[in-house]
């Protein structure tokens, strides 16, 4: 089977056929105050778990149901006791890769600091280095909306959390990943300077491998907070700090509307199963979806999954199969479709890289619930 990824671009367009844009989780603010071991108890019992945040509109969303009620409330971020340090990249959808690094020989090292260096610079020859979190640096921002200008030196000394705020508001991020840091607009800077690189030993709740950290100015990022527990802050623009998890705090929890079936099926097959068991087999329409359902995808025990990616032969294109614009079954039964028995599947580890396959194989799936 030959092997096809598509452009995000036509991906935008093809998903035009769907004039729904459905939401892939739902937020619940639950108005109690629990320890944050009793909240993750009362969500997994009665929704999916306490609240992961991946991005800034996550954030918003967060913020706007608070509707100026609430003061905080538990997230589902802790801290691992004594848990392994994870690199991470501060833009949300750029995953670390350990291979990639460019590590000045020697590094990375705490150099016997008492206060762990967690966070990370370049230097002059763009090799990367570790410092601690607090001293006082020039900072690289990346902004995503300026074709021609997407990297900016910052000549304002500021500690990492201060640089990484400052970006996020003035810009997108600090610049993140191998792809931004290899850019000959930043080749050509040659100055020591914070970038987007951190490492900690918070986790979510839900097992997700989301990077998204919105902590205020005054988290101590050590080696460990042991312990600890995030909450989200409403009256500091909802950022968060951590509290003893024996604290009695309300949370927020959320419902996942997409579930991986790990069952092998065909295209058609895995198609029906979620028509009759949720609503639709997975249309993907934005970069938020596409990392929700990368996510997802990692724990499936095929090599791919089915997507509800069609192509039609008569076109000479790919399409999402949505149910309230198309009824799939009708127009096969007709010989209308006039395809090649050719269905889109996503990786499942790795670079999630999409592929045309015959949709005779037996894969798992991913379906919206709702």
């Amino acid at each position: 089977t030959a092997k096809m990824q598509w452009s995000l671009i036509l991906l935008c367009l093809m998903a035009q056929c769907c004039f729904m844009d459905c939401q892939l989780y739902q937020f619940h603010y639950i108005n109690e105050n629990k320890t944050w071991t009793e909240a993750q108890q009362y969500c997994r019992e009665k929704h999916t778990d306490l609240v992961t945040v991946t991005n800034m509109k996550d954030m918003k969303r967060l913020i706007n149901i608070s509707a100026g009620e609430m003061k905080e409330t538990w997230i589902g971020l802790y801290d691992q006791t004594y848990g392994n340090r994870t690199w991470y990249w501060s833009l949300p959808g750029v995953e670390f890769n350990e291979s990639e690094s460019n590590w000045d020989p020697g590094e990375p090292t705490d150099r016997g600091n008492p206060i762990s260096e967690n966070c990370g610079f370049l230097n002059t020859n763009l090799e990367w280095g570790d410092t601690g979190c607090k001293p006082l640096r020039y900072f690289l921002c990346y902004d995503a909306t300026d074709e021609t200008n997407k990297y900016h030196l910052i000549k304002e000394k500021k500690s990492w959390q201060e640089a990484q705020s400052y970006c996020r508001e003035k810009h997108t991020d600090l610049i993140s990943g191998t792809k931004q840091i290899e850019d000959e607009e930043v080749k050509n800077l040659k100055i020591t300077a914070y970038f987007g690189l951190f490492r900690d030993t918070w986790r979510w709740s839900d097992g997700s491998n989301s990077s998204f950290r919105h902590w205020n100015d005054e988290l101590s990022n050590v080696k460990y907070n042991s312990g600890q527990c995030a909450m989200t802050v409403f009256d500091d623009e909802g950022r968060w700090k951590n509290e003893s998890c024996d604290e009695r705090k309300p949370f927020i929890c959320y419902d996942d509307n997409i579930i991986l079936i790990k069952e092998n099926k065909t295209w058609e097959d895995a198609l029906s199963y979620c028509r009759h068991h949720y609503h639709d087999l997975v249309t993907i329409t934005n970069l938020d979806k596409l990392r929700l359902i990368e996510e997802k995808a990692k724990k499936a025990s095929t090599l791919f999954i089915w997507m509800g990616l069609r192509y039609n032969r008569l076109t000479d294109m790919w399409f999402w199969i949505c149910k309230e614009m198309i009824s799939y079954k009708s127009r096969t039964s007709e010989g209308q479709m006039n395809d090649c028995g050719m269905s889109g599947a996503m990786e499942a580890k790795g670079q999630h890289r999409w592929f045309q396959r015959n949709d005779t194989e037996e894969l798992n799936f991913i379906c919206f619930k709702n």
